[in-house]
């Protein structure tokens, strides 16, 4: 997982050069105390001079976009004439961060006057942001003390939201079977899901998977066979089973990294009678999410993506389902048949088959285990009418439970305890709109999440 990356355009004016030469002094110290910070809340910082006329404003914009940048963080160390970065901002497709911050925390009536040219750059971000205003620019404002309030971590959250949401935008998705045959939440036409949001489906050729599986070695199955059984609690699994499944799961990762995906999705339907797809990949799936790959079950190429988007921000973060709600203990139980990320596992997670009787495909190995305890939230994409989305963020924390059922041990389980009551969380969670296939994001951010959705142009709907 990588960090985000900003460029820091420091906005100033060049007639203070001109007449008052001792205050540079002043500004470079505290673009250095703003970057530093930055730097620490986790960012990927893309430093640039100082900027002050148009043709400065235009270089340093280009080297962001050229080196990558995620988002522009502005920081006006003054007073800055907002036509001389107007035609930069307007043109660039950078998210716009506007960091709105002193080098002082106190200006009160005893402060001095001495110190009004070091801290007079907010009436240089109204003048710059009434312009991105007026030309329709898409921008956020971040106001506070750079020491003495959040404004810095909201900065660094928004910045990782921006990169979440280009992840978003280039992700290369692959399917495995067509999408589950009258589940109608997650699915739009391929076209019409690249317009809306950018991603690419690329589908599981079945003719080339053959070759695919007989490219597999009896060594690559061994090898995975000698590494999953010290990474796992393995039992009730003969070596049979296990190579059978595990013939199929290197194929689909081979699939993977030739076509370079970002996420998939398989439908399990798809195993019916077919030579190409002998078992479902559940390893695979686990293994896949725990190495950043986004995945979702029954041909969902929408939450698969997102789920990617969302991994490249929260490592903690896999597919996951509303199976039950627990009334009495205001939860709501989350599973699906074989697909946890391997990150999110309270603890060894067991190794074993699967009794399948969905299709004519033979029982696979499967890993299984219960979600561990923490922050979280639950989050959806649901498509909206004329082509909009809306971004369901869920605010609450996984619980473990103290006794669980002996035949809970073979199944993905995880209990998720909204900030309000459960009756009031599904009811506010269906009234949004949100679909039944979503994800756990461990310790998300509803700044990182709003800003992804800001820059993505969804509706954003905070459940807490």
């Amino acid at each position: 997982m990588r960090q985000p990356k900003a460029g820091l355009l420091c906005l100033y004016v060049k007639l203070y050069d001109d007449t008052q030469a001792w205050l540079r002094k002043d500004v470079e110290w505290f673009q250095e105390q703003v970057a530093q910070e930055l730097e620490h809340a986790g960012l990927e910082l893309i430093r640039h001079d100082i900027c002050r006329q148009q043709e400065e404003f235009q270089a340093a914009i280009t080297e962001f976009e050229e080196l990558g940048a995620d988002a522009v963080i502005t920081l006006h160390l003054a007073y800055s004439p907002s036509l001389e970065s107007e035609q930069v901002l307007k043109n660039t497709t950078l998210p716009i961060l506007v960091l709105d911050t002193t080098p002082d925390y106190s200006f009160d009536g005893i402060s001095g006057a001495g110190r009004i040219m070091q801290n007079h750059g907010i009436h240089g971000v109204q003048d710059m942001c009434s312009l991105l205003r007026r030309n329709k620019v898409p921008y956020e404002v971040f106001a506070g003390h750079y020491l003495e309030s959040d404004v810095i971590r909201n900065v660094a959250q928004a910045a990782k939201g921006a990169m979440m949401a280009a992840r978003m935008k280039q992700c290369r998705v692959g399917r495995v079977g067509e999408p589950f045959a009258g589940m109608g939440d997650f699915r739009l036409p391929d076209q019409v899901l690249q317009d809306s949001t950018g991603i690419s489906v690329i589908d599981y050729d079945f003719n080339e998977s053959l070759n695919l599986l007989g490219s597999v070695t009896d060594a690559e199955i061994k090898e995975e066979w000698d590494n999953d059984c010290e990474r796992f609690a393995c039992r009730d699994l003969t070596y049979e089973v296990y190579a059978k499944s595990a013939r199929v799961n290197l194929a689909v990762r081979k699939w993977i990294g030739k076509n370079k995906l970002d996420a998939f999705t398989v439908n399990f339907m798809a195993t019916d009678q077919n030579p190409a797809l002998p078992r479902m990949p559940f390893m695979e799936t686990c293994k896949a999410m725990a190495s950043g790959i986004g995945y979702a079950g029954e041909g969902d190429v929408l939450t698969a993506s997102f789920t990617a988007a969302l991994m490249s921000g929260y490592e903690e973060t896999t597919f996951a389902e509303m199976f039950c709600p627990d009334w009495k203990g205001n939860t709501v139980f989350l599973s699906h048949m074989g697909e946890f990320n391997l990150r999110v596992s309270a603890g060894k997670p067991l190794l074993t088959e699967l009794d399948f009787p969905y299709t004519s495909a033979g029982n696979p190995a499967a890993l299984y285990g219960c979600m561990k305890e923490g922050s979280a939230a639950f989050v959806n994409l649901n498509p909206l009418p004329e082509g909009k989305f809306v971004l369901i963020m869920a605010t609450g924390k996984m619980v473990e439970m103290a006794e669980t059922s002996p035949d809970f041990e073979k199944t993905v389980r995880g209990w998720f305890c909204p900030d309000i009551p459960v009756a009031a969380f599904l009811s506010a969670y269906s009234k949004a709109g949100g679909g039944h296939h979503g994800a756990i994001v461990y310790h998300a951010g509803e700044t990182a999440l709003r800003m992804m959705a800001e820059v993505m142009g969804w509706e954003f709907c905070l459940i807490g």
